[in-house]
C-alpha cells in the first residue's frame, strides 16, 4: 500500500513540476528535466526497474531528439548524425549501469531481457511515438495545439500510461 501511494505521489509531484513550469515546447528542456525528476523519484522510491527504465528510456529519447533539434538550429551536420547521436546517449547511460552493477542481475530479468533495459527500450519506444502522436494533432488541427501544454503533456502522458501498465499488471 506503501509503495503504491508513493508511486502515485511521485507522478503527482512529477505533473505539478511540469505543468506548473513548462514553456510548452517541443522536447523542451523542462519536459527532459521532468523525465530525469521520475527517474531520480523512481529509484528513490523503489520502484522496480521496469518501471524506472521507462523513464530512463524517455529521457534519453528526449535526450536525443533535443540534441538533433538543436544541433539543426546550428547548422551542424555530419555523416550518420542521428543514429551516431542516439548511440551516443544511450552507450554514455547504459554502459555505466552496466559496469557498476545496477543491470545485468540473473534474477533482474523481464521475457529474457533485464528489466531496466527492457523498460529503457519500451519507453523510449513510446517516447517517440508520443512525439509522432502530438505531431498528428498538430497536423490534424493546422499546426495549433488542442489544449494548453499539450506538447509536454503527450509525452509524460504515455509514459506515465506505460508506467502504470507495468506497474499493475506486470511488477
Amino acid at each position: 500500500m506503501v509503495k503504491k501511494f508513493a508511486f502515485l505521489f511521485s507522478f503527482l509531484f512529477l505533473g505539478l513540476l511540469i505543468f506548473g513550469y513548462s514553456y510548452g515546447q517541443p522536447v523542451c528542456p523542462v519536459c527532459t528535466i521532468a523525465v530525469g525528476t521520475g527517474v531520480g523519484l523512481c529509484r528513490y522510491l523503489g520502484v522496480d526497474d521496469l518501471i524506472s527504465g521507462v523513464w530512463i528510456g524517455g529521457l534519453l529519447m528526449s535526450l536525443t531528439i533535443w540534441t538533433i533539434n538543436w544541433l539543426n538550429r546550428k547548422k551542424i551536420k555530419f555523416l550518420f548524425r542521428k543514429p551516431l547521436i542516439l548511440i551516443f546517449w544511450y552507450a554514455i547511460s547504459i554502459l555505466p549501469l552496466y559496469k557498476i552493477g545496477i543491470m545485468g542481475h540473473p534474477e533482474n530479468k523481464f521475457l529474457g531481457i533485464d528489466k531496466l533495459l527492457f523498460g529503457i527500450i519500451s519507453g523510449s519506444i513510446i517516447f517517440l511515438i508520443s512525439v509522432f502522436f502530438n505531431n498528428f494533432l498538430l497536423k490534424k488541427n493546422e499546426g495549433k495545439v488542442f489544449f494548453p501544454f499539450q506538447k509536454v503533456i503527450i509525452p509524460i502522458l504515455f509514459l506515465l500510461i506505460l508506467s502504470l501498465i507495468f506497474y499493475y499488471f506486470i511488477c
